[in-house]
Parts: structure tokens; C-alpha cells; sequence
């Protein structure tokens, strides 16, 4: 009768440390795949739409953040920068933004603006040239420049072949860029927090 006791204890110990282990090994599996589930932060970077506070971008500042690994940037132009765009409309080569270079126009930005109409001070585009890719560098003061006209409003200059884009990234006639600077899907989630890469219409 004991040996019997002692084989049955001895096998429930066995057995209790096997249920022990494979307890163990399934919470380790559950929680790969669970993380699996979760986007990576390359995955992020390669499409997920990005939460930008705007709160401290002050009139006349741009701040730059990344989306889809390429730079978008958020001007808050003051009510001058604002008044400048209309006398561009003559000097630049698309200022309806009629073509597209890689997103389609959003609706709500296809205005001589090129923003929200509620909150026309605030421009997001993605700062790339549409002629090779290279990324402008911001020239936001007014007057003659070098590699500038003398009567630029201000906007940006492209280093690699002189491309001109104004305020509303709208790129100036007789230069190698063909089209605007891209305007991606965005929306206001607070008047200082928007997500880029979504809109009403769903992710880009």
C-alpha cells in the first residue's frame, strides 16, 4: 500500500510540473503572437497615419514630421504670408493644383490655399520636389535673395535645380519641377491636433 502511495505522489508531482511547463511555454506563445498583431514601428513609418500636435507651431513657423518615411511639412503662415498667395496666382505654373504628382488632391485643399478652409493658416505638404525628389529648403523671408526673383513673396527653394514653390507649395512657372508639392490626406482631430494620412474618406 505505501509503495502504491508513493508511485501515485511521485507521478502527480511529474504530472503537475508538466502542466506547469506547458502553462509557461502557451503564455510565451499567446503573448509572440499577440505582438504580432501589433504594427511594428517600421510598419508605422511605411503607412500608418501619424497624431501631430500643432500647438506650438507660432505663425510663421513650420514644424516637420514623418510620414511614410518622407517629410511632411506644417506652416502656420501669418495673415501676410496669407495675403502674398494671391498675387502668385499669375506667377506660378498650377494655381488651382489641377495635376497631381504622386497623391491626388484632397478636395477641401483646392483652394488657393491649399488647406482646410477653417483653418486656411495651416499648410501640410509633403516637402518633396516634384522633379527628382530632393527636399526644398524654406526661404519664408520676403525680397530679393540669392537664387531667388527680387520680387519673391517667400516659400521655398529647391537646392538641387532651383525649383520655386510659394507659401502654398504651389511651384513657380518656367521651372524643372512639373507639378505642386503634394498634398496628403489629413484631418482635424482638435484645433491644435491633426492626423496625417486620414480623412473623412478613410486612410490613404
Amino acid at each position: 500500500m505505501s509503495n502504491e502511495k508513493q508511485v501515485d505522489s511521485g507521478r502527480r508531482g511529474l504530472l503537475v510540473a508538466t502542466c506547469a511547463a506547458g502553462g509557461v511555454v502557451g503564455v510565451a506563445t499567446a503573448g509572440a503572437l499577440v505582438s504580432t498583431f501589433q504594427p511594428s514601428e517600421r510598419a508605422k513609418a511605411a503607412g500608418a497615419p501619424v497624431e501631430v500636435d500643432i500647438s506650438d507651431v507660432k505663425p510663421g513657423e513650420m514644424k516637420v514630421v514623418e510620414w511614410r518615411g518622407k517629410p511632411v511639412w506644417i506652416l502656420r503662415r501669418t495673415p501676410e504670408m496669407l495675403a502674398s498667395l494671391q498675387q502668385n496666382d499669375a506667377l506660378v505654373a498650377d494655381p488651382k493644383s489641377e495635376k497631381t504628382f504622386q497623391l491626388d488632391m484632397p478636395e477641401y485643399a483646392k483652394n488657393e490655399f491649399r488647406a482646410r478652409p477653417e483653418h486656411k493658416e495651416v499648410l501640410v505638404t509633403v516637402g518633396i520636389c516634384s522633379h527628382l525628389g530632393c527636399s526644398p529648403s524654406s526661404r519664408f523671408s520676403p525680397g530679393p535673395q540669392p537664387n531667388l526673383p527680387d520680387d519673391w513673396h517667400g516659400g521655398f527653394l529647391c537646392p538641387c535645380h532651383g525649383s520655386t514653390f510659394d507659401l502654398s507649395a504651389r511651384v513657380f512657372k518656367n521651372k524643372p519641377a512639373p507639378t505642386n508639392m503634394d498634398i496628403p490626406p489629413y484631418m482635424y482631430l482638435s484645433d491644435n491636433k491633426i492626423v496625417i494620412g486620414k480623412d473623412e474618406k478613410g486612410e490613404a
